[in-house]
């Protein structure tokens, strides 16, 4: 889910040529071979009629990361319950994310796009939907922050109300220290987290709770939004329980104190401080596009532009395991006005990069693409130079964001998946160093981070070790900032790009 918080206070190429027509096999929605036949030509050696888009034309082409499901007919009728069901989002929500991604492209405004590695339904039910508010209340806290020392609108995208589906490196995994190997999980949309041979079964009945779930969510997060929680005259109320006495607490108090000053000072004057924008948030949610039966099922048809819109989220990406260009998830992605994300690892060649861009914007529309940079740090300076540079030479209109989490997971000798704060801040601040000696424009920030005080992450200014990572992970897949350290994040990311401190 995006949410954006808008507060006054703050030339066409054609398609690239491919070198290769080779065939891939794989499987359809429904786990069998694909009876359509699967097309070997790039786009751009494809005529016209093979480029007519449906929401089905991806079920047409080789796909990845999509789950077997055995009951076909269970699959089907799911498929058909979708397709009835009203839109999570509405179109022109869409349209006016784009527009501020554009705005983001063009420095005028920040993108904060944050939320859970995967949502669970445990995790709902457990915490009632606290988890969704505390992460919420994060994302504002960031943003007011980031608004503050930049001066600039900060767009708040949730990964949430949709991120239920990860793409997994291997379709089986073995439990540790034990010779079972079953089938991987791939989020709750898909296959139970518990290491059972029944639970790992997919089942097409989770996507229509995983539905449910997204309804709720965004539902509450309207109410937070436009019910006057984050109204900035009661901006100290703004906290998170675990935050107040911390130092990143007491940082964001001052901000809090100066805020509240400005409104006062307004109010003296005559000015009236009572606008939507200073007690309202706009908020997006955004998901990646995985799991394409589900994501068929919600597309509908806008009746006065005529275009097709995912209704499952105001913003959806491609993720860096599915972003072939004669792949499924890409086809998918072409035929829809969101917009929509592209994560870019190290093994994206340029060529690779344009074509995409090719496919998925041939209009060079201002808001359209956001090339999100997953490299790892220590990796920034050998790719993104490359990324940023093949896009300017071929003139195309996109927003840069950095996603510093995924290429900077590792595991510990007792088994457990965790990033390192200092190496997440690490890419960060290459990311940003970059754009500027290239005299490009970073426009946003990409993370997995949850408002719950977890033990997910190393680092942080309380030093979290191995050894406190036990005390409360709970993540199923990927391991999250915890709001301490998101909160630490935004404040060292909003000084230095007001440079006020080096990072």
């Amino acid at each position: 889910m995006v949410v954006c918080f808008v507060l006054t206070l703050g030339g066409q190429r054609s398609f690239t040529q491919r070198h290769s027509n080779r065939r891939h096999y794989s499987l359809g929605a429904c786990g069998r071979p694909l009876k359509m036949v699967v097309s070997t030509k790039p786009h751009s050696e494809r005529n016209a009629s093979e480029l007519l888009w449906r929401p089905s034309s991806w079920r047409e082409m080789p796909v990845k990361q999509v789950p077997s499901y055995p009951d076909e007919a269970k699959l089907h009728e799911v498929e058909a319950n979708l397709r009835k069901s009203l839109p999570l989002v509405y179109t022109g929500e869409c349209e006016q994310l784009k527009k501020l991604i554009a705005r983001a492209s063009r420095g005028e405004a920040f993108v904060l796009q944050g939320g859970d590695c995967a949502e669970s339904f445990e995790e709902f039910e457990k915490y009632g939907g606290d988890n969704i508010r505390d992460t919420f209340l994060l994302l504002i806290q960031m943003s007011i922050t980031l608004m503050y020392a930049l001066g600039m609108p900060v767009v708040k995208i949730g990964r949430m109300a949709g991120q239920f589906a990860k793409p997994r490196s291997s379709p089986m995994e073995r439990e540790k220290n034990k010779q079972l190997e079953l089938p991987s999980y791939r989020g709750d949309m898909i296959n139970g987290p518990e290491f059972d041979a029944q639970a790992r079964i997919p089942d097409p009945e989770r996507m229509i709770r995983a539905y449910h779930q997204s309804t709720a969510t965004i539902n509450l997060v309207r109410a937070l939004a436009y019910g006057g929680f984050v109204d900035l005259h009661r901006i100290h109320e703004i906290n998170l329980e675990f935050v107040n006495g911390t130092p990143q607490g007491k940082r964001f108090l001052e901000y809090a104190n100066r805020i509240s000053d400005a409104l006062r000072f307004m109010s003296s004057c005559g000015i009236q401080a009572d606008s939507p924008m200073i007690k309202q948030a706009e908020f997006f949610v955004s998901h990646e596009a995985l799991l394409l039966p589900y994501e068929e099922a919600l597309v509908r048809r806008d009746e006065d532009t005529g275009k097709h819109y995912a209704t499952s989220g105001h913003m959806i990406w491609c993720g860096d395991r599915t972003r072939q260009p004669d792949g499924a998830h890409v086809e998918f992605l072409r035929g829809i006005a969101n917009p929509i994300g592209i994560k870019c690892g190290p093994s994206l060649k340029e060529s690779e990069l344009l074509e995409l861009l090719d496919i998925l914007n041939p209009d060079n529309e201002p808001g359209r693409i956001t090339l999100i940079s997953r490299v790892g740090a220590g990796r920034v300076r050998e790719h993104l130079p490359r990324f940023i540079e093949c896009v300017r030479r071929e003139g195309r209109v996109v927003t840069w964001s950095c996603d510093p989490m995924h290429g900077n997971t590792m595991t510990t000798a007792s088994g457990l998946k965790t990033r390192r704060f200092d190496d997440i801040l690490s890419e960060v601040k290459d990311f940003f160093e970059v754009h500027r000696e290239m005299g490009s424009i970073p426009g946003g920030i990409h993370l997995e981070m949850t408002g719950q005080n977890v033990t997910e992450c190393i680092g942080g200014m309380y030093e979290l070790s191995d050894a406190d990572l036990a005390t409360r992970f709970e993540s199923r897949c990927d391991p999250r900032l915890n709001a301490s350290q998101s909160l630490e994040l935004a404040f060292l990311l909003s000084e230095y790009m007001s440079g006020k401190c080096a990072i």
